[in-house]
């Protein structure tokens, strides 16, 4: 029997966000690490980001704990303006497993609502395949773009669709972060 799962977490949007990342939907529980985005242990989204904004991929890293670190990284997310959310609020999931593959939205996100709340945001980078066709499909876009492509989905706003941070996303670790670098200093205008 399939049910259906409401997303656990409420989006975090600081008021100076300037771009707004949208996964698809977070993995089962069981492999939280902590109760944020991105809690898998063996995703690499917060190793990418302390590589790219502190030259140490483990700068979130709770080596000991086998956790990331929290609050560094709410703090960090709140000084920088990067929000979180994804692209659904409730879905059934196919399989016991963190794949988007086996993920049918239920109930999809409101973005602009989400954007209405962030006024300096411009951006939204997507971390996959299923986060950026829900992304085109909510703004009525035929042109879905490619790893490392970006698009304009309305004026002022611009879609960034960068690699997957999972490690089953078969990309190098430091491709991946010249990808999401690219991104960033698009965003906040930096080289």
């Amino acid at each position: 029997m399939i049910m259906i799962e409401h997303h656990p977490l409420k989006p975090f949007l600081p008021n100076n966000a300037k771009v707004l990342f949208l996964g698809s939907f977070p993995p089962p529980r069981k492999r939280w690490c902590m109760d944020f985005f991105y809690p898998n242990f063996i995703n690499d989204h917060w190793r990418i980001e302390g590589q790219i904004w502190f030259g140490d991929k483990n700068h979130f890293v709770d080596t000991e704990r086998k956790c990331f670190k929290m609050n560094e990284i709410i703090a960090f997310l709140n000084e920088k303006g990067i929000a979180l959310f994804d692209t659904a609020t409730a879905v059934n999931r196919l399989k016991d497993n963190a794949s988007d593959a086996f993920l049918e939205i239920v109930e999809h996100t409101d973005i602009e609502v989400l954007l209405k709340q962030m006024p300096k945001c411009h951006a939204i980078a997507t971390t996959g395949e299923k986060a950026t066709s829900e992304v085109c499909a909510y703004y009525k876009t035929n042109s879905i773009p490619s790893p490392n492509e970006q698009i304009t989905l309305r004026e002022g706003l611009t879609l960034y669709r960068l690699p997957s941070s999972s490690r089953a996303y078969p990309l190098p670790f430091d491709k991946k972060v010249e990808a999401y670098q690219r991104m960033f200093g698009a965003v906040f205008e930096t080289k």
